[in-house]
């Protein structure tokens, strides 16, 4: 979370020219609500079970920059199947990184609902303690906090 997945990505599909992708604005449409509403009526289980559902119906027709949440790799054997389906990409940041980044921004994040300031970058850093097993299985593993979005295409064409 905050690590600029989406702007990162719409910045890759653009320069390569393919579709971009986002899973959480494609489950909200699905479901007609917000990923926070679907958490806070639905719990997180059942958001991870239609998120991973989700993903696997994704099968564009074309080249795609798909943008997935933190959370995804760590659950139903995400990672497996992106990293069948496709190249993963991690953009790699601290957890002093990430809490000055979502600071700055307004978007709703649910697992951050009722962390009290003082607690956001232990619970950042326990979160991403706990995920950085999935996350470094990763094609790519790049900085998030100073991304070269031509370094990330370069790499991607040696793959």
């Amino acid at each position: 979370m905050g690590s600029g997945k989406t702007t990162a990505g719409k910045e890759l599909a653009s320069l390569k020219n393919w579709k971009f992708i986002d899973l959480d604005q494609e489950i909200e449409k699905k479901e007609g609500k917000s990923i926070g509403r679907i958490f806070s009526e639905n719990g997180e289980e059942y958001f991870r079970r239609i998120e991973a559902e989700n993903l696997r119906e994704l099968s564009p027709d074309v080249d795609a920059v798909i943008s997935v949440g933190g959370g995804t790799p760590c659950f139903h054997n995400n990672m497996d199947f992106m990293l069948k389906r496709g190249i993963v990409i991690y953009l790699k940041m601290t957890p002093a990184e990430i809490k000055s980044r979502i600071e700055k921004d307004d978007t709703e994040r649910p697992l951050l609902k009722g962390i009290e300031e003082k607690e956001m970058l232990d619970y950042i850093g326990r979160k991403l303690g706990e995920r950085e097993k999935y996350y470094e299985r990763a094609n790519i593993i790049t900085d998030g906090y100073n991304i070269d979005i031509r370094q990330i295409d370069e790499e991607i064409k040696n793959l």
